[in-house]
């Protein structure tokens, strides 16, 4: 796991279907994201960061800093 996602869901004492059911998508989308399997896309990225207080670049390091 790469991203932050899981931390800050564990920290807010979400569960991932709480999580969905805030962002309208499937359980199965969230554990997606948390395992760097997909991406969300840039307004869901904002929706998260709003939602947890967290710069999206902080919650998604390795997808915005990759070495080539």
């Amino acid at each position: 796991m790469n991203n932050k996602l899981s931390k800050l869901r564990d920290t807010k004492h979400i569960s991932q279907k709480e999580l969905a059911v805030e962002m309208g998508v499937s359980q199965q989308t969230i554990s997606s994201w948390e395992t760097d399997r997909s991406l969300p896309k840039p307004y869901q990225m904002t929706h998260l960061e709003n939602f947890f207080g967290t710069p999206k670049e902080d919650i998604f390091f390795a997808s915005f800093n990759f070495i080539m």
